[in-house]
């Protein structure tokens, strides 16, 4: 074969590749009105073409919008529990700060992880102590969200023993949730402020808050080889199905709280001792509310009485704006329809 020809087949390969990665490659658009990549949107790296692959197990799109790049990168859905924003096993979190702390509470009882002045997030810890021990074993049972004026919940079901059963259950503003298993089902509300999708067939899901959060739930048990290792006397008929989570948040103030929250404050300083084994951090009393769905705890800056007012005084501002510039100069407004 002549190599005139040869090289023209090269081409026409070379062609065919690159206009291969042009179809199969997506985009993502960020759309955090606070973010410098608000509307930008920007190509999926070829080895996750897309937010919403077809495989659960497969990587996805994702861009982080607080991040002063904007560019696309590959993720699991699943909750990476080394990574920062984390709470997973008996529990272990990873601060803003990327300090590794354990929190451990008390069993059946209720503690901000995140206060912020548009949001609160509470967990539910259950638990056990076997005899001889001077603390409980706890495990995060369950999440309660508060934003704006809604509430939405999720919790891992009891379970005697592990099965093939989804033990994922939710509500939205106190009314009981219901979304198929399957993936990929998903859920939104009616302003779309609120997405729950299913990460896989059943006890894995992502819940997204519009421009406040992003959560990643798992739902396990303590395995028999965890119960050994830790000696934690799991009994017979239960084995403490909980959950694992990973938070991202899109715009934290400065005054964000909570066992969580207050690792993202920017001049926090960690009071987990470095090189210890498992550094323990309190604030049972500063964090703890009385309910799932309560922003009553000592440090919680989160109102759901200021936010509806904000809202209200943003509706008003915007109802009296005068468009006719009789009432001043109209400097610095403008009006379109």
């Amino acid at each position: 074969m002549e190599a005139s020809t040869i090289c023209s087949l090269l081409i026409i390969l070379l062609l065919f590749m690159a206009g291969s990665v042009g179809v199969d490659a997506g985009t993502i658009t960020c759309y955090n009105h606070g973010s410098r990549c608000f509307l930008k949107k920007i190509i999926c790296p070829a080895q996750c073409p897309t937010t919403n692959p077809t495989n659960p197990k497969a990587k996805v799109c994702y861009m982080n919008c607080n991040s002063p790049i904007c560019k696309a990168e590959c993720r699991n859905r699943k909750p990476n529990c080394n990574g920062h924003g984390s709470a997973c096993l008996d529990p272990r979190f990873i601060g803003g700060d990327n300090i590794i702390f354990y929190f451990h509470g008390r069993s059946n009882e209720h503690f901000s992880l995140v206060s912020d002045l548009n949001m609160q997030i509470n967990a539910r810890f259950i638990g056990l102590r076997p005899a001889g021990r001077s603390r409980d074993y706890t495990w995060i049972q369950a999440l309660g969200i508060l934003f704006d004026s809604h509430s939405f919940s999720v919790e891992a079901t009891p379970a005697k023993t592990w099965d093939d059963e989804d033990h994922l259950k939710f509500s939205y503003d106190a009314n009981e949730l219901f979304i198929p298993q399957g993936y990929p089902s998903h859920w939104a509300s009616s302003k779309q402020d609120l997405k729950i999708e299913r990460t896989s067939t059943k006890n894995s899901v992502i819940i997204t808050i519009q421009e406040i959060a992003e959560v990643s739930v798992n739902v396990v048990p303590i395995t028999e080889e965890d119960n050994r290792i830790h000696n934690y006397q799991i009994p017979s008929d239960n084995c403490f199905a909980h959950l694992e989570v990973q938070f991202r948040f899109l715009g934290l103030s400065p005054k964000v709280e909570g066992v969580l929250g207050r690792t993202y404050q920017p001049d926090f300083q960690n009071p987990a001792k470095p090189g210890v084994t498992m550094p323990v951090v309190g604030g049972e009393e500063t964090y703890r509310t009385s309910s799932l769905l309560s922003a009553d705890c000592r440090a919680c800056v989160f109102s759901a009485a200021r936010v509806q007012q904000r809202d209200i005084s943003m509706e008003t501002g915007f109802g009296s704006l005068d468009c006719t510039g009789r009432a001043g100069n109209g400097n610095g407004i403008v009006c379109r329809r």
